[in-house]
């Protein structure tokens, strides 16, 4: 080989190395597909309830499951479609919100009242809440039959949606409200039991 083709192979520039690693933004949309996939076979079963037969609102809700950890089968059982937007119901926030190490307790419960307090994992100072039958007159909720037949667990409904955004806003992912505080319907779920009543003292701890 010449010298003037060993000086020109030795000053070549090195053919640049194309990253082939992909974008968040090429994952999510990979992921898009594949929950869009297993949206149009969930919608033709019973477990997408009031959501049958709409692939597309099935897949925005396991889509915004996905952003909060859940697998597509629980983000069904717990998200609902109100007015075109996602709402957690009030058990799968109170869920999520323990899953990360955050306290939520029921105070007290009753059809007239609500008390509950939660703390931030790590943090001492507890926040507290209170919804009252009166509070939700005044907004005038209890008007909504569901409030007439239910109030106990639609005062619940609030005060967890309420706190959850107190201790835990950055874990909801814009699904800040609880589904029953948009509707006005309260689902099938158990009540918290309440732990005893606290004194103030308690309550400052």
């Amino acid at each position: 080989m010449s010298e003037l083709a060993t000086t020109g192979a030795e000053q070549a520039p090195a053919t640049p190395t194309r990253n082939t690693q992909p974008s968040e933004m090429e994952k999510w949309a990979r992921e898009a597909r594949a929950i869009s996939q297993i949206a149009q076979s969930l919608a033709t079963t019973s477990f997408a309830g009031q959501l049958r037969g709409k692939p597309e609102e099935v897949t925005a809700v396991i889509l915004a499951g996905h952003e909060l950890g859940l697998q597509p089968m629980a983000s069904l059982k717990s998200i609902d479609i109100i007015q075109g937007t996602p709402a957690l119901r009030a058990h799968a926030m109170r869920a999520l919100v323990l899953s990360h190490g955050h306290e939520m307790e029921l105070v007290d419960s009753t059809p007239t009242v609500c008390v509950m307090r939660g703390r931030r994992k790590g943090s001492e100072a507890w926040q507290q809440v209170e919804w009252t039958i009166e509070r939700a007159k005044q907004m005038k909720l209890t008007e909504k039959a569901e409030w007439q037949k239910q109030p106990q667990t639609m005062l619940v409904a609030r005060a967890t949606g309420e706190l959850a955004r107190l201790i835990a806003a950055d874990i909801l992912h814009g699904l800040a409200y609880v589904a029953e505080e948009l509707e006005g319907v309260a689902y099938a779920e158990a009540v918290p039991a309440a732990r005893p009543r606290l004194s103030v003292a308690d309550l400052t701890e």
